[in-house]
This record gives structure tokens, sequence and C-alpha cells, in this order.
């Protein structure tokens, strides 16, 4: 069973200075935990000192990316800083990228937090609201994955 409000201090960076205490441990990684450390494979488009950014296997549309932030916290209000600030920062970061990368008009985004214990921004690239749509997910082949990755990672600045 899953609890918000743990804190995995393993992925803080160095000199965070973590509570005394940590409520409602959970007793295994999220998946996100175990992608951020490396122990799952993704499509990393970007990482620094607190966010790892990553496209949604299950994308909504291509170049739909996550971005979590390296310490595992359920509910996005609970995120401390410098952590919350950094999503956000990194959010402003990949958006021109990703619609560049897939000429979309629109980066929409989304904090749903439904499917993983760990909070995650949804950045969707879109032309129309109705393309928001997460129950039209559709899988999209390997090599298509990496293209797509390449194109938004070597468009960040």
């Amino acid at each position: 069973m899953r609890f918000g409000g743990f804190v995995n201090w393993i992925l803080a960076p160095q000199g965070y200075n973590a509570p005394a205490f940590t409520q409602n441990a959970m007793s295994e990684q999220s998946i996100f935990t175990r992608i951020v450390s490396g122990e799952i494979p993704c499509y990393k488009v970007y990482e620094d000192e607190c966010t790892f950014a990553f496209l949604d296997i299950n994308p909504v549309r291509p170049g739909h990316v996550l971005i979590v932030p390296k310490i595992e916290i359920d509910q996005f209000f609970e995120v401390p800083e410098p952590y919350y600030s950094a999503v956000f920062a990194t959010a402003k970061k990949l958006a021109p990228a990703i619609r560049e990368a897939v000429g979309s008009v629109r980066i929409a985004t989304v904090i749903a937090g439904f499917d993983v214990p760990h909070f995650h921004y949804h950045l969707i690239p879109a032309d129309s609201l109705s393309e928001i749509d997460f129950s039209k997910t559709k899988k999209i082949e390997p090599a298509e994955m990496e293209k797509i990755r390449a194109k938004i990672a070597s468009r960040v600045d």
C-alpha cells in the first residue's frame, strides 16, 4: 500500500537538509524513482540536480514528457523547495523544445497523480484541447521514441 508524504532522501542533492522525520513511509520505490536511479530504462530528455524528465511510454501525443522531482513525494503540494520550483523551471525550459521538436501549437500541462504515487508534471504537445485525452494513449515504436527524444533533448537550452 502506498501513502503520500514519503521522501526518498537517497536522491536528494548534496547539501539538502532533510527533515528529522518522514511520515507514511512506503514499502517500495515508485517506478519513477526506479527510472531516475537508472534501474529502469527510459527516453530521458533532461536532467538537473532536482529534476528528471523523460518521454511518457504511453503518450497522449508524440512528445509527451513527464517531469519528476528527484525525491519521491506523492502529492504536488507536499513537494519541498527547491524541488517544487525546479519542476516548473524545467517545464519552462522544455516546453519550447518540445513545441519546436514536434511542431505543436501549444504545450498543455497536467498534474493528475492517479497512476503513480510520485508527483509528475505532464507536458503534452497539442493543437487543440480535444487532443488532451488520457483515454486515447498510443504506444510509439522504440525507434520513433528515440528520434523524438533526440529532437527534444537537442533543443533544450
